[in-house]
């Protein structure tokens, strides 16, 4: 058991991580599956969206530190840097670099390296409960897990250090204020609206969307002449597929576009 459910249901990839006596803490299997299951939904033609949750309490609490599996002993240098690039890294990459877009939906708790899964996801939705904890500096320690790269993107240099530097929980009502999440949810709501964005993005032009997400996630770290030359090639590219000639035809023939995601 890896710790995490799978199934493919109308075009959507369902991940839910299943460690609730941990608050779905990641193990290095765990995490390793979630990077081959996102690299499955990317490739995969038939599917077109994925949503990643979790069971109980907790959304993810971040990596599993009591396996101990990612602290040789001893260790030599160059162990640390490389355990991150294979590792938290590799599945942080793995969610902003899916072709196809990904919702979170954050049950509960999300802290460490689980924060930062939830935060590179292209939609996150929050239940009430749901607490965001930038918890590295309790244990003495560097954000890891892209963070430093995620946050201030999000929320702005200032409230980012604020966030790293005490370690505060922060509540759902305030990551939405923040700009950390799309929409906080009650309780019992958080399943069902997950499930309609999910099935909606299903069945939009999934390559359109594609290469949408690839523009808007490397749109900070361009020059305007890269960024206007990604977005004439992604229009050269889009142009080429079914469901752009199935949307130029419906609004010529007013009726709605029926997308196949190709």
């Amino acid at each position: 058991m890896t710790g995490v459910e799978h199934e493919v249901r109308d075009h959507v990839s369902y991940l839910t991580l299943n460690r609730p006596e941990t608050l779905n803490a990641l193990t290095p299997a765990l995490r390793d599956r979630l990077v081959d299951l996102l690299a499955e939904a990317s490739a995969d033609p038939s599917v077109r969206a994925v949503l990643l949750t979790g069971t109980g309490r907790g959304f993810c609490a971040g990596a599993d530190l009591r396996s101990g599996a990612d602290s040789p002993s001893p260790r030599i240098p160059g162990d640390v840097a490389r355990t991150l690039r294979t590792g938290a890294q590799r599945l942080i990459a793995a969610v902003l670099d899916c072709e196809k877009p990904v919702i979170a939906a954050v049950n509960g708790t999300a802290a460490g390296l689980g924060a930062h899964l939830a935060l590179a996801c292209d939609l996150v939705l929050a239940a009430e409960s749901a607490r965001f904890i930038e918890v590295f500096v309790r244990r003495g320690l560097v954000p890891d897990a892209g963070g430093a790269y995620l946050l201030p993107r999000l929320t702005g240099l200032q409230r980012a250090k604020e966030l790293m530097f005490f370690g505060d929980a922060l509540c759902a009502p305030e990551a939405e204020r923040l700009g950390l999440v799309n929409r906080v949810v009650p309780e019992g709501e958080l399943a069902k609206t997950a499930r309609d964005w999910a099935t909606r993005l299903a069945t939009g032009p999934t390559r359109a969307l594609a290469l949408t997400k690839h523009l808007l996630n490397s749109s900070l770290d361009s020059d305007r002449p890269a960024a206007f030359a990604a977005e004439a090639w992604a229009q050269e590219i889009n142009l080429t597929t079914q469901d752009a000639g199935e949307g130029l035809r419906a609004f010529a023939e007013r009726r709605g576009p029926e997308f196949l995601g190709r």
